[in-house]
């Protein structure tokens, strides 16, 4: 990063959180944490907190494509992260300007399963983000319930996230990360695959992450999180590879800085931005 420098622009494409938790709002506060100024279009509108959903409006896809483009048309956008697109008309609006190759460093996080496991969006949704959006993007990061809704896998193992990442790369993606940690177990595990020559690899490069799992109910927004800390990172300039490992021990430790905090009486926020607290904390003279 630079002292006094212009920063680095990304983009989120994704809903809105009114609890702050998750989407746009979490967006926002990774790319802060990196350093980055971010932007927004929204595509969707949510009526929620920490533990219900209370209503969902989706953008029309005209307005979500007029935001966009106004941000394309004026700003520097050398990374762009999307999230909640609620809707087929909207993953196609994304799925054509990433064509078009407006879309730089695209991270694509297919938010289209819920925490319960119920689907959030139509087949025709999931058909549009593996034929027309996933192809374009150099990062994707389902976790293991959206990898099995995209693949048809049953993944409920490392074995199976390392197989479903596989799969998706077929789709065209440089770079796949199923995320483990909607799994049981001691650690929170996600499967990592870079596509060969594609990726500017000479050969598949294959590995997992781990962290220890944080007995904490504060972990809204760490998937939304860990796409857009990616993004930061590319928009700086990093290496896929390099992003995807620090966005995974960012996201640990914001989980683990708010751990024990009590916001809301469900799932609470992570916490994003420690490095302010010094400078709130200390009184002026």
């Amino acid at each position: 990063m630079t002292d006094g420098g212009t920063p680095p622009v990304a983009l989120t494409i994704a809903g809105s959180d009114s609890g702050g938790g998750a989407g746009i709002q979490a967006d926002l506060r990774a790319f802060a944490a990196f350093g980055v100024h971010g932007c927004t279009a929204i595509a969707a509108l949510t009526a929620q907190n920490t533990h219900e959903v209370r209503g969902v409006v989706a953008t029309d896809p005209g307005f979500l494509r007029e935001q966009i483009e106004a941000v394309l048309d004026d700003l520097p956008v050398a990374a762009v992260k999307t999230g909640m697109l609620a809707t087929a008309a909207n993953v196609r609006v994304v799925a054509e300007l990433a064509r078009d190759g407006r879309l730089p460093n695209l991270v694509v996080d297919p938010v289209m399963v819920s925490s319960s496991g119920s689907r959030l969006l139509d087949q025709d949704a999931e058909r549009a983000y593996l034929d027309e959006l996933l192809p374009h993007a150099v990062v994707i990061t389902p976790n293991s319930r959206e990898a099995a809704a995209l693949t048809g896998l049953d993944v409920t193992m490392v074995a199976d996230q390392h197989a479903a990442a596989r799969a998706l790369l077929h789709t065209g993606a440089q770079w796949v990360v199923v995320k483990g940690g909607d799994q049981p177990g001691a650690d929170a595990v996600d499967a990592v695959l870079g596509g060969g020559h594609d990726a500017g690899l000479s050969t598949e490069d294959s590995f997992h992450l781990a962290q220890p799992r944080i007995d904490t109910r504060n972990n809204h927004g760490t998937g939304c999180s860990f796409a857009s800390s990616i993004a930061a990172q590319l928009a700086w300039g990093a290496a896929p590879r390099d992003a995807i490992v620090t966005a995974k021990d960012v996201v640990h430790a914001a989980i683990v800085r708010a751990s024990g905090w009590t916001l809301g009486a469900g799932h609470g926020p992570i916490d994003h931005l420690d490095f302010a607290r010094p400078l709130i904390a200390t009184p002026h003279a």
